[in-house]
């Protein structure tokens, strides 16, 4: 998902997850990211649009709000991926909004951070080797308090089988990645209005 275009004078590869996560961190403070360039040899320019907030009274330094906008509900996420780099930086976009955030890099210690850190809300990948997205979500959902958890389910498939089999296997919600931060916080909290 976060490829770069080869060039026949790089010899890094990178994943390229520069601008994705610098958009959704502008986004994440209700600003915009646009990038112009003349082409190939011309450099390019990326400008960085931010409205400016009010910060919130008793909150935590640095982190503004716009005026009239809600906090969000302070929840306890697990981010799950054995793709480090997507993992890491959704978990930082979480933090970055308020939430307290545990990660795991495979389907068992996701299952096992069921009793340790008693997740509110699970966010993990379909396509783990060893156990996989839509295992865990099983073995989740046998656990008395994975009952009450949101699980969704971020990968990079979106066809309407997989989304299928993920809500078969227990998932509330299918996110397709890379994943809006507003995207995945109204969808959290449209499945917690349902529950309600």
């Amino acid at each position: 998902m976060f490829g770069q275009i080869r060039q026949h004078d790089r010899l890094d590869s990178g994943l390229g997850i520069g601008l994705a996560l610098s958009r959704n961190l502008m986004q994440l403070h209700g600003g915009d990211i646009a990038v112009h360039s003349d082409g190939l040899g011309h450099g390019s320019r990326f400008t960085m649009s931010l409205p400016i907030g009010v910060a919130p009274e008793g909150g935590p330094p640095g982190i503004a709000v716009q005026a009239g906008e809600a906090p969000a509900r302070r929840s306890r996420f697990l981010v799950v991926d054995d793709n480090e780099d997507a993992r890491d930086s959704l978990a930082m976009l979480l933090e970055l909004s308020g939430q307290q955030v545990e990660t795991a890099a495979d389907g068992a210690t996701a299952v096992g951070s069921m009793s340790t850190f008693s997740p509110d809300v699970v966010v993990m990948d379909i396509g783990m080797p060893g156990l996989n997205g839509y295992e865990a979500a099983r073995r989740i959902r046998q656990n008395e308090a994975g009952c009450r958890t949101v699980l969704i389910a971020l990968t990079g498939w979106g066809q309407a089988q997989v989304r299928t089999l993920a809500i078969e296997a227990g998932f509330d919600g299918h996110l397709v990645k890379p994943v809006d931060l507003a995207a995945l916080m109204r969808l959290v909290d449209d499945i917690r209005a349902a529950r309600d």
